[in-house]
């Protein structure tokens, strides 16, 4: 069987709405018999031939599954930093609780034990990574687990408190609205 074939047949197999983004390293792993080299052009070919999209640097999309596109920034940073602590906050969080308009459309902001980066995908989006030395432990009782994102989600207290912290711009912030929700 062709290898693009056989990428293909191993795709259709495992993917769903829940599992459609892969790393390099989870495409290396379906494919095992491939070369360094002839692993890179199957990838390459895959992409031309619309079988994988890329969505950041090592990380793919099979686009054939109907997954949730207004989710897929948040899942890719779950995917992307699985290894750290990391929350939704700053504008999206409060974005998303009603509290601060304008945001930028497929842009999103977290929190993060790892460095900071802003992590371009294309026309997908971006990602905003900001540094926290915070643990969990000291936020969990400001925090909430959100199944759809895959991703932890900041109280509306916190994603202020971080806002001040970072010296984010807070003046899209509606003041009454906050004091409403905290």
């Amino acid at each position: 069987m062709q290898p693009v074939r056989q990428l293909m047949h191993v795709l259709e197999q495992v993917t769903d709405d829940e599992h459609y983004l892969f790393s390099s390293s989870d495409l290396r792993g379906a494919m095992p018999g491939q070369s360094q080299g002839a692993f890179k052009a199957l990838v390459s070919r895959a992409e031309k031939e619309g079988l994988l999209r890329r969505v950041c640097r090592g990380l793919y999309l099979y686009p054939k599954v109907n997954f949730p596109q207004g989710l897929l920034l948040y899942h890719v940073a779950a995917r992307l930093r699985a290894g750290e602590f990391n929350y939704i906050s700053l504008e999206t969080a409060l974005s998303d609780a009603g509290v601060i308009s304008q945001v930028p459309m497929n842009w999103i902001t977290l929190m993060s034990s790892g460095r900071s980066n802003i992590v371009n995908c294309g026309d997908f989006g971006r990602i905003e990574f900001i540094h926290t030395k915070k643990r969990p432990e000291t936020l969990a009782d400001q925090l909430t687990y959100d199944p759809r994102c895959h991703l932890w989600r900041a109280s509306v207290a916190l994603a202020v408190r971080d806002m001040k912290a970072t010296g984010r711009e807070a003046d899209l912030i509606d003041w009454e609205a906050v004091d409403e929700l905290v």
